[in-house]
């Protein structure tokens, strides 16, 4: 299958309850975002977390071109990421 024919990959970020920050990929934010909540498929890390809310989806054509986007991520700063995050969706608000 050639990835113009794959769903899309998306990048989300959740918020987790202590305030945190978590990062991931997946094909179905809002099950993904069900499985950290609520079962043991969710990540280690948010699991200790509880609950967790989405904050932030990207979407990417292809695993690869997501798995980028989010070691890009990943390398900036707290502060960075919330302003990634506000452009982000700034751009996508009617003018």
């Amino acid at each position: 299958m050639s990835e113009a024919t794959q769903p899309p990959y998306w990048l989300y970020v959740v918020k987790c309850r202590d305030g945190s920050l978590y990062t991931g990929i997946t094909t179905d934010p809002t099950r993904r975002i069900k499985e950290h909540n609520t079962s043991q498929r969710g990540a280690k890390y948010t699991a200790t977390r509880r609950p967790v809310r989405l904050i932030y989806t990207e979407s990417h054509v292809g695993k690869s071109a997501a798995l980028v986007a989010e070691a890009a991520f990943k390398k900036l700063s707290r502060t960075q990421k919330f302003q990634y995050i506000d452009n982000s969706q700034a751009n996508l608000s009617p003018a």
